[in-house]
């Protein structure tokens, strides 16, 4: 979020634009005063496309809001509740009288506060599957003992840090619910600026405007991957970027890149992207430069830690970069609302948010590559509820499409190509180690998605278990090597007819028949069901154009439109659809029950 005052955040709300949106529900609980919080709460939905409503509970009432069946702010169209408990509040003694209790005082207190988190998190859950942010414990600034609390084990420091263990164990016992860690963000700000000691006594109003700034932004952390508007791909500049000065002047020798200053500044900046491509990021170059002088960099400079190998696509010419990114946006299968482009030109800067004002732009300040690091780090732009070892191989399956493509290039035809892909499909029920994934791809997916809704692991994992719905994902592995799980379906049982709640796929498997064999596959499962018909939806949105046809050439018969939303029915009883038959092979075991799938 870019710096801005209060009123310049106020005034950039405007009214009539977020009525325009699709509304965003948090309940926030809490025994401090944190109205002050909303509008940059708001602002930040604003940003990701959602119209924030916000609802706090009264004042220091939360174990009644959770517990005590006050009928108050958790409902079922609650997508996310805040907590944020205050440990003054909470506990005066262990807060400010740690040094005059005895121990088994400390250890009564400790107990109270343990089962306080315990009830009132059973009390959230047992109200709403929405996802739960709960503020951990701030360390004291200036313990009771000094400094001889560091050194000991039952000082004030590791009280409060093994409540926020304990808080960290209890909310990981549940799905979709995760610790907001304010000591980080007090790290970030510094606790002279993260506090206000005069609304603390005049309102019990704990935070500066400036620590409220930085707690919206460590919230929306988890909201923005929740929302599908978390980013995929990083696009890098070359010169003066991943090394100091310009390489087609200066030489291989000549550039700044190395363990000392100025050239480890950008040695630093190097490993802090090679962090981001370890979690899934894809990495993309696009610098106005010769090629080869690039990437003689990568092959042949000894302090150069990122490799050819590790970037999935490059445009290094002299050309425009508006041109550049949106062919590196074709090349990858990507939207370029899922780029974040860094470049130190204010020039470029300034000519792709003109033109593609989808991509997150950030421009690095000139002659301060020692800030560089800090910046990438700190943005939140990929930051994910989940990693999986899936997304730890996501460079290496962008390298392998790449591998696809001049493969293609060669093919005589499109069956020949897609033959000699060896591709082979698994198609699977949902399971304890399939769930995760199968959730961030609902949240994640964008463009091929026929309904666009989001579910957590929790939801996921309630709809696997019920008797009136199927959850069914995809996995494909050719030649080159495995893309993943890149497909779902969630089918819901009424009757007689099945309702594709949700079909959707990675960009990255699309254009090689696996949607229709797919398809095919779920549609036989629902005929197994005992379905005579199957209704298919399509929601539009801004980035799923592409799937308006979809059920429409499969022959789905349009039915009805709701709200904008078209419906579709397919005749089960009619439908003998065959797979394409170009694929290796197809392992499905849909037309049987779950049980026997997960016996076999």
């Amino acid at each position: 979020m870019r710096r801005l005052s209060y009123s310049q955040i106020q005034g950039e709300l405007n009214a009539e634009r977020m009525a325009a949106l699709p509304p965003f529900r948090i309940a926030v609980l809490r025994n401090v005063v944190i109205e002050p919080i909303e509008p940059y709460l708001r602002y930040l939905a604003y940003h990701v496309g959602s119209n924030l409503r916000c609802e706090f509970s009264e004042y220091d009432n939360v174990f009644q809001e959770a517990v005590g069946g006050h009928k108050g702010i958790l409902n079922e169209h609650v997508e996310c509740v805040l907590v944020f408990i205050k440990l003054d509040n909470l506990s005066w003694d262990l807060a400010r009288r740690f040094a005059s209790l005895p121990p088994e005082r400390i250890e009564g207190e400790k107990e109270r506060i343990k089962a306080f988190i315990v009830s009132v998190l059973t009390g959230i859950r047992n109200q709403t599957a929405a996802l739960i942010l709960w503020s951990g414990f701030e360390l004291p600034i200036h313990p009771s003992l000094g400094i001889v609390d560091y050194q000991q084990k039952s000082g004030q420091t590791a009280c409060v840090t093994e409540l926020n263990q304990f808080l960290r164990d209890a909310l990981q016992a549940h799905k979709n619910a995760y610790v907001l860690d304010l000591n980080v963000c007090l790290a970030r700000v510094g606790s002279k600026n993260f506090y206000d000691p005069r609304y603390w006594h005049i309102g019990k109003a704990p935070y500066s405007r400036e620590a409220l700034e930085e707690i919206s932004n460590e919230v929306f952390k988890y909201i923005r991957p929740l929302k599908g508007r978390n980013k995929k791909c990083l696009v890098l500049d070359c010169d003066n970027v991943l090394w100091g000065g310009i390489v087609g002047e200066e030489g291989l020798g000549g550039i700044k890149l190395g363990r000392t200053y100025p050239g480890s500044a950008y040695y630093e900046f190097q490993q802090e992207i090679l962090n981001l491509y370890h979690r899934g990021v894809v990495l993309a170059l696009c610098s106005k430069n010769n090629a080869e002088d690039v990437w003689e960099v990568f092959r042949q400079h000894p302090d150069m830690l990122l490799r050819k190998d590790h970037i999935a696509a490059a445009q290094l010419n002299w050309g425009d970069k508006v041109t550049n990114l949106r062919q590196i946006a074709a090349d990858l299968n990507l939207g370029l609302d899922s780029f974040v482009f860094l470049d130190d030109s204010p020039f470029e800067v300034g000519q792709v948010r003109q033109y593609l004002p989808e991509v997150e732009v950030v421009q690095l300040p000139l002659d301060r590559a020692v800030e560089y690091r800090d910046i990438v780090a700190a943005g939140g732009w990929f930051d994910t509820l989940t990693i999986s070892e899936e997304d730890k191989q996501r460079g290496a399956m962008y390298r392998a499409e790449a591998a696809r493509k001049e493969l293609h290039m060669q093919s005589q035809d499109l069956e020949s190509y897609y033959s000699s892909l060896e591709m082979v499909l698994e198609i699977r029920f949902a399971d304890q180690f399939s769930i995760p994934r199968i959730a961030q791809l609902t949240q994640k997916t964008n463009q091929f998605t026929l309904t666009t809704r989001r579910y957590s692991d929790a939801q996921i994992q309630e709809l696997s278990q019920s008797e009136s719905a199927d959850v069914i994902y995809l996995q494909l592995k050719d030649r080159f090597g495995e893309s993943g799980l890149t497909g779902v379906c969630i089918l819901k049982y009424d009757g007689d007819r099945a309702l594709i709640d949700s079909f959707l796929l990675s960009c990255r498997v699309l254009g090689r028949g696996v949607e229709d064999a797919f398809l095919i596959q779920c549609m036989n499962r629902a005929k197994w069901r005992g379905c005579a018909s199957a209704i298919g939806e399509y929601r539009p949105t801004a980035k799923n154009d592409q799937v308006k046809d979809f059920y429409s050439k499969r022959n789905f018969k349009p039915v009805a439109t709701v709200n904008g939303t078209g419906c579709f029915e397919l005749d089960l009883a009619a439908f003998e659809e065959t797979e394409p038959p170009f694929f290796k092979r197809i392992d499905s075991n849909l037309v049987k029950s779950r049980a026997e799938e997960r016996d076999a």
